[in-house]
């Protein structure tokens, strides 16, 4: 026999886990998520490019422990770092108006 799964709400699961939207502990949750995306969006993409960690580095001018440490959600990349890693990968960013 099979046991019932039930579908809950995620956001109640994050509210249970992390505390309510807007509480600090939340928002820490929510700058980690963010983190980690960003790192696997880079590592990613590096490696559909082919591209060594080193590579990466040297393209965008800083060192491999940096770049290791973005693709695993340590730190995250300040804007210009960012953009030039795009760059440096073939991506592109589109900044646009959400649709309400």
């Amino acid at each position: 026999m099979e046991a019932k799964q039930q579908i809950g709400s995620v956001d109640a699961i994050l509210d249970r886990d992390y505390g309510k939207e807007g509480t600090p502990e939340r928002e820490a949750f929510r700058k980690e998520a963010y983190a980690y995306c960003v790192g696997q969006v880079i590592l990613d993409a590096r490696k559909q490019e082919h591209m060594t960690q080193s590579d990466l580095a040297k393209k965008v001018g800083t060192d491999k422990t940096y770049i290791s440490r973005i693709e695993k959600g340590v730190i995250e990349p300040g804007v210009g770092m960012f953009f030039r890693i795009i760059d440096a990968l073939g991506l592109k960013v589109d900044i646009v108006r959400p649709i309400m």
